[in-house]
């Protein structure tokens, strides 16, 4: 039996870093997966090849993150229970989130696939890239339900405390889309539609993994064939959990997506730079979030073992490490983009319109660590809804309207991705004035201390 962690009691710097460093590597595996993709494709193919992967691979960000982030209401709420001894709900809310998410993973499938062409469309793919773009997007919709089912077996393994066998199936998972990359791009010329394929393949390989693992291993609850239906309490439990998040990531997504389109009416050069700037942005933002993640888990437990005065001194030893390794992620993007940006594309210009969009990216790394910490001490106090508004006032009030002024005024990404630190300054001012309006005085009353 893999040992999973218990937050409530002991050290924390000691757990808390041995809980994240599995989320960091699993995420940074898992990013892999666009990355290898846009790495490949950019020295074997096309510019509209690889701005199909960049727009196309956004595209997938989003409902993967969507998804991801629903299931975070299965993370907190096996959190929670277990913090609170309740391993007897343990069973029904794996049960339950398995039916959702199957129903989920099964809509998707048909949906995707459906409304590639208008997903393209609607951001705005530069005509010379628009049938890559439908292509990817077609083929990674096909993909969806295993999507799905990696992030929601993910969730469950998060909320018991388990981070390692994560890595490990992600891991595996990751070798198999470089080999595909490889074989179906670079070996076979495919292109785009090579690399959806090979990204396709290897998530299926992760779950498949996935449930070998977690069929052969002892759960800290009992877990039954009639646990599989849905519970309508814990279904409401999960939802109010889950949803906020995920209306939050989906809406933000998109405001990045809006941003994009924005970027792509600049034409062919502009775009793919940005799609490069993403795929590396995907990557220095990994331990923020994996602080985040492991904020969520840490919080919950010690919120159901009514212990929030430890929750507190949690977060704030995550703002400091986090914030240490913020620094190393500002000095790479904006003074060393323009290397970070040549490892996915060879184009002299598509690299150099990449490193001048970074540099907005370098600016806000100095901010998310910071943020992603108080998210997900928020997310696993169960206060989601506030984290719901206060991402998509931001987004809309901020990133979008300067994208698009700076776009009209400039015509620089720089400016253009000045929005993002902007509204993460916004983002962290309502965390600090809800903290001090709210949580401390409803949450931290039973511990008489203040943070």
């Amino acid at each position: 039996m893999r040992q999973t962690t218990d937050f409530t009691t002991g050290p924390i710097i000691g757990p808390l870093l041995a809980f994240s460093m599995p989320i960091l590597l699993a995420m940074f595996l898992q990013a892999l997966y666009g990355a290898v993709d846009l790495m490949v494709v950019g020295k074997y193919a096309l510019p509209q090849d690889v701005s199909g992967v960049a727009v196309g691979s956004q595209i997938m960000a989003t409902i993967t993150n969507l998804v991801s982030s629903f299931a975070m209401g299965t993370t907190i709420l096996l959190g929670q229970k277990i913090g609170e001894g309740d391993r007897k709900a343990g069973g029904k809310i794996i049960g339950t989130s398995v039916i959702i998410f199957l129903i989920i993973g099964a809509a998707l499938t048909v949906l995707v696939p459906l409304f590639s062409g208008s997903l393209a469309a609607a951001m705005n793919a530069p005509e010379e890239a628009f049938s890559e773009t439908r292509r990817y997007i077609a083929i990674c919709g096909c993909g969806s339900v295993m999507i799905v089912a990696y992030n929601v077996l993910g969730s469950i393994m998060r909320g018991i405390g388990d981070s390692r066998t994560p890595l490990m199936t992600v891991a595996i998972a990751s070798v198999c889309n470089i080999a595909g990359d490889l074989l179906l791009v670079a070996g076979l010329h495919l292109g785009a539609a090579g690399a959806a394929i090979a990204t396709v393949a290897s998530q299926t390989v992760s779950v498949i993994i996935s449930l070998l693992i977690l069929r052969r291993r002892t759960l800290p609850f009992a877990f039954e064939k009639k646990d599989v239906r849905i519970d309508r309490f814990i279904l409401r439990r999960i939802t109010l959990f889950g949803a906020p998040i995920a209306l939050e990531d989906l809406l933000v997504g998109l405001s990045f997506l809006v941003v994009l389109a924005i970027v792509n009416t600049l034409g062919l050069i502009a775009s793919a730079g940005v799609g490069v700037a993403e795929k590396v942005c995907a990557f220095i933002m990994l331990i923020p979030a994996a602080f985040m993640q492991s904020m969520s888990a840490y919080v919950a437990q010690n919120h159901g073992a009514g212990k929030n005065d430890r929750a507190v001194r949690g977060l704030k030893i995550a703002i400091v490490l986090s914030t240490c390794f913020g620094f190393v992620m500002f000095y790479l993007a904006f003074f060393r983009g323009d290397l970070l940006c040549g490892l996915f594309a060879r184009d002299p210009e598509v690299v150099a319109a990449g490193f001048d969009f970074l540099k907005a990216y370098g600016i806000d790394c100095l901010l998310t660590c910071f943020l992603f910490c108080f998210i997900g001490f928020y997310n696993g106090l169960g206060h989601t809804g506030f984290i719901m508004i206060q991402g998509i006032a931001a987004a809309f009030l901020i990133r979008i309207p300067v994208a698009f002024a700076m776009c009209r005024l400039t015509g620089r990404l720089f400016y253009i991705g000045l929005g993002i630190p902007l509204s993460t300054v916004m983002q962290i001012a309502a965390c600090f004035v809800f903290y001090f309006a709210v949580v401390r005085k409803s949450v931290l009353k039973t511990s008489g201390k203040s943070f």
